[in-house]
């Protein structure tokens, strides 16, 4: 138990929560279901209590109501609670599985995310589906082409540049009906480059906005895109305990595994949040092969490491440096040196 605050453990979902706790005082065993219109009504007529929740889709705003009333929230992820469910999964064995986690000293909480934050993600995740439609678009209309002698160069300026050329050429062999849906896939492509432009012309607003990403905007590899997505996915820097911990975060560190005292590092854990590590790794593959001087540190990783390793510790570095600049409200400096504590 969290002291003399009761503990519960929510399962929630799209209509139905439901509820686990022990009463402390009788240590009666309480399994309640809610409908959704219910939820916060009962945490509103209850004294403050400790309450745990998988972080899945609606979750950060139930735990702002929640936290607002005066309970504490913990936000768990989903692979952190699936070992302490048992028997067949159902709500009642979920809700259990959460309550039991959130109590455990070694599992560790997600941040409580801002509405302004949870924003910002929103514009970068209709970003990222356009931008997995369009290349979608181009692929399958390159896959046409392909079928009658045309062959598009690879990526989206090859195609821009030869496509017109190409629907000319066909023309005279298929039917109008065929020419002029391939020309309306193609527009279809290009309005979509323009509501991506639209969207991150925006996020652009936003960082011009926002005082630390500012701030870490001036990092080399980060652009406006890594330096909004780690500010709002970090929620509150201070949640991590370290830089190295939020490497971890980001899937950046390597996997271990051994037995016996004997440790075997492999490669990175890719775990934590797939978007961000990528922006990382791409913002360090773009200093390593575009900067006219990515510093001494990089240079000398390059030319004993093979590219792709000195690629992912050059963004293991930037993740750092993200959390240290972020967690002590520091400025960006290119030949800080940080001293032990």
């Amino acid at each position: 138990m969290n002291g003399s605050k009761t503990v519960v453990g929510i399962d929630i979902a799209k209509r139905v929560f439901q509820l686990h706790w022990v009463e402390w005082e009788t240590g009666e065993i309480v399994s309640l279901q809610l409908k959704r219109e219910r939820f916060l009504e009962h945490f509103a007529n209850r004294a403050p209590c400790l309450v745990g929740m998988e972080a899945c889709g609606g979750a950060q705003h139930g735990a702002r109501k929640l936290t607002a009333m005066g309970h504490e929230v913990k936000l768990l992820a989903a692979k952190a609670v699936k070992p302490f469910v048992t028997g067949n999964k159902n709500d009642r064995h979920d809700a259990r599985a959460i309550w039991t986690a959130v109590q455990q000293p070694h599992v560790k909480a997600v941040a409580i995310k801002t509405e302004e934050q949870q924003a910002i993600l929103a514009l970068h995740r209709m970003r990222s589906q356009l931008v997995k439609f369009r290349t979608a678009q181009i692929n399958g209309l390159r896959g046409l082409l392909t079928e009658y002698g045309e062959v598009m160069p690879q990526g989206k300026a090859g195609v821009r540049k030869g496509i017109t050329e190409a629907l000319a050429r066909l023309s005279d062999r298929l039917p109008a009906m065929v020419i002029d849906t391939l020309r309306e896939q193609w527009a279809r492509i290009e309005k979509m480059d323009s509501e991506i432009a639209t969207i991150e012309q925006r996020i652009k607003l936003w960082l011009k906005e926002d005082e630390a990403c500012k701030r870490i905007a001036e990092i080399p590899g980060v652009g406006p895109l890594t330096a909004t997505a780690a500010v709002a996915i970090m929620g509150d820097a201070k949640a991590f305990k370290s830089g190295r911990e939020f490497a971890a975060f980001a899937g950046l560190v390597p996997r271990q595994t051994g037995t016996g005292g004997r440790i075997k590092l492999l490669g990175i854990s890719k775990r934590g949040d797939t978007y961000l590590r990528t922006l990382l790794i791409h913002g360090a593959r773009s200093v390593l092969t575009h900067a006219k001087e990515p510093g001494p540190w990089v240079t000398e990783l390059r030319q004993r490491r093979p590219l792709n390793v000195a690629i992912v510790a050059l963004a293991n570095k930037m993740a750092r440096t993200i959390w240290a600049m972020l967690a002590h409200e520091r400025t960006y400096q290119k030949e800080f040196v940080s001293q032990p504590a």
